[in-house]
């Protein structure tokens, strides 16, 4: 009968298997005929007597015909920004948050806009202006793209 190996005592060796009959047999170290040591969830060939499993032997994996698979394609992710436009944005007029106007950061270009009307406020938005630029020149397209969506 054929059946499949269910669970193991490790300390022990035992072992159930679940038969093609439906019912459920046991099995002791000395029931298992293969060097080796059984594991959960392999097939096995084996006699039934009442509800023990004798001479369990592993059923033969034979590997089947290996098709190439195609590697997934996951489209990238679009975008209607450019990540040099948005650095050169926040160069030359950085101070004001226009840049961040342009990524769909509305927030946080009112911040720096209202930030730029006083000279602490300036001193403020220069330096974030300046760290937006390198951000966006040190990111890759591809995280730059996921991180400012295309517009919808």
């Amino acid at each position: 009968m054929r059946g499949q190996v269910l669970g193991v005592d490790p300390r022990t060796g035992e072992g159930i298997v679940a038969g093609q009959d439906g019912q459920r047999y046991r099995f002791a170290p000395e029931d298992w005929a293969h060097r080796g040591e059984p594991a959960i969830g392999i097939e096995v060939d084996f006699e039934a007597a009442n509800d023990r499993a004798l001479s369990v032997f592993p059923m033969p994996t034979a590997p089947g015909p290996r098709r190439a698979v195609p590697p997934a394609t996951v489209a990238p992710p679009t975008n209607d920004r450019n990540k040099y436009v948005a650095a050169v944005m926040a160069f030359v007029i950085g101070t004001l948050g226009i840049h961040r106007f342009y990524l769909g950061r509305t927030g946080s270009g009112i911040i720096m806009l209202v930030l730029s009307i006083t000279v602490i406020g300036l001193v403020i938005s220069a330096p974030w202006a300046l760290i937006d630029m390198i951000r966006y020149l040190m990111m890759s397209d591809e995280e730059f793209a996921a991180r400012y969506p295309r517009k919808r």
